[in-house]
């Protein structure tokens, strides 16, 4: 298991990634879009020199992950890569944490675990509320500094 990107909410992601990648020189890796699910649009950008990853999370109105705005309480959420995703779950049930309800096509949305791109994710929320991403891949791989 290892801690893999932070991800902050964001009100205008292109705004928001002008400064980031423009300003703070962030390069972007990938993004996507999560709107069939119950999400929004996602930017994961990079450090070049630390690695370090940042990932920009925008919520359309209506969607159940959009919230009111209050600045400096953008935290979406934290993502650690692991190698189970359900029995670190019941791992984190069991010293209390709460698993935070995703649609289940965005929690694992190839059931062919033989797909190559497999990929499961799950959420739990820690003491404070904060969400704590769990998530892996076909197959346990290290930590990729381009990548998830």
């Amino acid at each position: 298991m290892f801690l893999s990107y932070t991800g902050i909410r964001v009100q205008d992601l292109e705004r928001s990634l002008a400064l980031y990648s423009g300003f703070f020189g962030l390069r972007e890796v990938r993004r996507g879009e999560n709107a069939p699910h119950g999400g929004g649009a996602y930017v994961l950008l990079r450090d070049p020199v630390s690695g370090q990853r940042l990932e920009l999370n925008w919520y359309p109105p209506g969607s159940p992950h959009d919230a009111p705005y209050v600045p400096g309480e953008g935290l979406d959420h934290v993502a650690f890569r692991v190698d189970d995703v359900d029995a670190t779950v019941r791992a984190l049930v069991a010293r209390g944490l709460v698993v935070a309800p995703i649609d289940p096509d965005l929690a694992e949305p190839q059931t062919d675990r033989a797909v190559p791109g497999w990929f499961k994710v799950a959420y739990v929320k820690d003491p404070d509320g904060n969400w704590i991403e769990l998530y892996q891949r076909a197959r346990p791989e290290p930590y990729r500094p381009d990548g998830y």
